[in-house]
């Protein structure tokens, strides 16, 4: 079989993959192909019908189905082929993936390929919660589809696992197709909204009368054919308590949508689980990049969409010279910390060209971030209080400090007072 080429082969019609495209197109890169395998371009933002969209990438904001129409409407005025219902199954080589589509099997070989697979929500079985296997147990993902693409009613009595921003888009959606929220679960001391959502909670708790348990975990699932009730235990007691629901919604819990990336030998980070990238989105393999939520944890759509213009700049920069750096420096993330990124540097690069992300797994009070290599502090700055499942963001500015040889370096968080 011939492969067919194409300069540049984006992997994912999200808002990675279509801010990428366009801005390649801006920089006058030619050949750009985007493969999707849903039946529309425009990522998980099709299926979130409230507002919050757009606001960093396209400067104004939008209701997640009409921010996904804005880059499909944009995507086919630069004239950039976009291939959906197409599924890339595997690789060829290190630049050739087979795909499966409406044209049936055929192989696309590129110059360079940009990985924008996104991520997905854990479901109840993949976070081991025992009980039954009833109808009624939804992640985000699968609730938004049901309501909003199929205009089905899930349920009338809710529990939303979780406390935090996609959490809130699962009451929204709940409250949309008439389905009252009973409680928000979250094994934190508090939910994780921050301002400017914290209204959004408010409204929640307040309009909507949602209860919210904390320091709770989801135990069992209890049910026949629907659920009938779910059993919650108090992670610092050990009470147990059931909540009558004929629904649960498991919100949260990412894992990057990784196994093209894996199956292509590219590494995997310990903590994001998604490729290892250094900060020009590079992977491991020399011409694959990766951007977007398969990275990392969720972030919203707009940010994804920036760090898709990132790579897209990168690829670009790759086209022009054709060359690759080495490995560089691995970073490790260190307890607290859930994960950073890049999470590999590359010391001989001019810094200011990135910047690292990262999250904690618990909340933490007057905290100061540092990069060591060995004993050597290379960086430290405060950051104040952090809050699960919010991203924040480090300088790369001291790059020129890490030691290609000193081994790898290690993100650590330390409270005043530690």
């Amino acid at each position: 079989m011939t492969p067919e080429h194409c300069t540049v082969l984006i992997i994912g019609a999200g808002p990675a993959g279509l801010a990428a495209a366009l801005e390649l197109q801006r920089l006058g890169v030619g050949g750009i192909l985007v493969v999707e395998r849903e039946g529309e371009a425009g990522g998980t933002p099709r299926f979130c019908h409230h507002t919050g969209f757009g606001w960093h990438d396209l400067r104004r904001m939008y209701s997640g189905p009409d921010y996904a129409r804005a880059y499909r409407k944009r995507v086919a005025a630069a004239g950039i082929e976009v291939r959906t219902s197409t599924m890339v199954t595997g690789w060829c080589a290190p630049h050739t993936v087979a795909v499966s589509g409406p044209a049936g099997v055929q192989q696309i070989e590129a110059d360079a390929i940009l990985l924008a697979t996104g991520c997905r929500e854990r479901p109840a079985t993949a976070r081991l919660v025992p009980g039954d296997r009833p109808a009624g147990v939804f992640t985000t993902g699968s609730l938004q589809r049901f309501v909003y693409e199929y205009g089905q009613q899930v349920g009338r009595r809710a529990v939303v696992v979780g406390a935090e921003l996609v959490s809130l888009s699962a009451v929204l959606t709940l409250a949309h197709s008439h389905s009252a929220v009973t409680a928000m679960v979250t094994e934190h001391p508090r939910h994780q909204i921050y301002f400017p959502f914290t209204p959004v909670m408010w409204y929640a708790q307040r309009r909507l009368g949602v209860h919210l348990m904390p320091h709770t975990r989801v135990s069992r699932i209890d049910g026949h054919r629907r659920v009938e009730a779910i059993e919650c235990t108090h992670v610092d007691t050990g009470q147990t308590e059931t909540v009558p629901c004929d629904t649960v919604i498991f919100t949260g819990a990412w894992i990057p949508e990784h196994e093209l990336a894996r199956s292509g030998g590219l590494r995997l980070d310990d903590g994001t689980r998604g490729p290892q990238v250094d900060g020009a989105l590079r992977t491991t393999t020399p011409g694959v990049f990766a951007a977007g939520n398969l990275l990392h944890g969720a972030q919203t759509a707009d940010y994804a969409a920036l760090e898709g213009r990132r790579a897209a700049q990168s690829v670009a920069r790759f086209l022009a010279a054709t060359t690759w750096p080495q490995q560089g420096v691995a970073v490790k993330a260190v307890a607290p910390v859930a994960w950073v990124t890049p999470n590999r540097v590359v010391p001989t690069e001019l810094p200011g060209k990135s910047e690292f992300v990262f999250q904690s797994d618990r909340f933490c009070r007057n905290v100061y971030a540092s990069f060591y290599q060995g004993d050597r502090c290379l960086f430290t700055q405060r950051v104040g209080q952090l809050v699960p499942n919010r991203s924040y963001y480090l300088p790369d500015h001291w790059l020129a400090a890490v030691d290609r040889e000193a081994g790898c370096l290690e993100f650590r968080l330390a409270e005043d007072g530690w």
